[in-house]
């Protein structure tokens, strides 16, 4: 039966027109972006997929600055440490010549002198970015080496820089820092009298000219805090530019790594140096301080006299040339650590960026075919879609 009011040829030919408007304009979309799954209509399991490991690219991204900046700070710390192991060697051809009787050790004394103030230089110089490894004032550094992914979530692991310390301050108890008691209870203080900081107008750790190392009533710069509340002990060692905030900071971050609630305490400073802990828990807990001097590898450099002692002078030059070369090999081996996982994190983030490509880019050879298929199937719709809008006119001949 023919209608003019029902054109079911025309109606199938229009429909088959709109899906092939439909696939055209995904493929020019395709054609377009160079995905295949552009948004999370598109494929929404694979689009969540690849946004995830989109993030952890970009995290790797700023790892690799974090990895390279350590490498930088290491690599420093690696050529202050064979620095100082050559001086320290020209040291020893020196002291080694001193044991002659019939030589000038007036002259080889002032040399030996010459070359510790070196060596105090270049320790002293041997930073990056403000973080110097090799003067005492740190103990530990964590480098950001990688986000490790599980069912549990996101983790960023580091790479442990152990700090060396080539200085020539000699260690000793500091007078300050005593205790005004053993034991607190809820809600008792216990103050910790003579926090103070060597410096002109009180306000930082030194590294002042005027900062006197054998004045043992106020910190300097790599000096040793410990404090301990019940079991756990925090350590902190004092950097140049600190101040009672860093002071307070450090001793919490190290009494909370090492399984202390910040809840159970609270530790504050007062202008006066006198830094207070307050027991904020039903149980007692003894407490004890402790703060020294920092000693550095090369504390017996200055006192060496090749003069009246030079055999002695050997002896003690040989251990510090082997504390200088255990220092240069452990930075040595940390930044090579630091390369290798500098290479793989690179390496990483190329297969990760290759993953996400084969799941949401489009196959260009692919889709160019796939185009060309499409103009051919719309051309043929247009013409079937012309014949069948025609059928209705041939029934004007039925009235003729």
């Amino acid at each position: 039966m023919s209608s003019i009011l029902t054109n079911t040829s025309a109606m199938v030919a229009l429909q088959t027109m709109k899906g092939i408007n439909a696939n055209m304009n995904k493929t020019q979309a395709e054609i377009s972006t160079g995905k295949s799954v552009a948004s999370a209509k598109d494929n929404a399991a694979v689009w969540a997929i690849s946004k995830v490991m989109e993030s952890d690219v970009q995290g790797f991204k700023g790892i690799s600055d974090s990895l390279a900046l350590g490498s930088s700070t290491v690599a420093v710390a690696r050529k202050a440490s064979e620095t100082v192991t050559d001086l320290l060697t020209q040291i020893k051809g020196k002291i080694v010549a001193a044991q002659e009787a019939n030589v000038d050790r007036g002259k080889i004394d002032a040399d030996v002198k010459a070359l510790t103030k070196q060596i105090e230089s270049v320790v002293g110089a041997a930073q990056f970015n403000g973080l110097n490894l090799v003067n005492g004032s740190k103990s530990t550094v964590d480098i950001l080496a990688s986000l490790d992914r599980s069912g549990a979530g996101v983790t960023a692991s580091n790479i442990t820089v152990t700090a060396q310390n080539l200085s020539t301050n000699a260690g000793a108890a500091l007078t300050n820092g005593t205790l005004s008691a053993a034991s607190v209870v809820t809600g008792t203080d216990v103050t910790l009298d003579g926090f103070t900081f060597q410096e002109t107008g009180g306000a930082l750790a030194s590294n002042d000219p005027l900062a006197v190392p054998t004045d043992l009533t106020a910190l300097l710069a790599g000096d040793s805090i410990s404090l301990k509340i019940g079991s756990v002990e925090g350590k902190y060692v004092v950097q140049q530019g600190d101040n009672a905030d860093s002071l307070i900071s450090g001793l919490k971050n190290s009494l909370s790594q090492n399984g202390l609630s910040d809840t159970d305490f609270t530790l504050s400073i007062t202008g006066a140096g006198e830094l207070t802990v307050a027991n904020n828990t039903n149980v007692a807990a003894d407490i004890s301080v402790a703060a020294s001097r920092g000693t550095g590898a090369l504390a017996g450099l200055n006192s060496i006299d090749v003069q009246t002692n030079a055999a002695g002078a050997l002896t003690a030059i040989e251990d510090m040339v082997k504390g200088a070369i255990d220092a240069a090999s452990s930075f040595g081996s940390v930044q090579k650590r630091i390369e290798i996982q500098s290479s793989f994190v690179s390496e990483l983030s190329d297969s990760l960026k290759a993953g996400i490509g084969s799941m949401v880019d489009a196959n260009m050879e692919e889709t160019s075919a796939r185009l060309q298929a499409l103009q051919v199937q719309q051309q043929l719709g247009i013409q079937a879609l012309s014949i069948a809008n025609q059928q209705p006119q041939s029934l004007l001949a039925l009235f003729k």
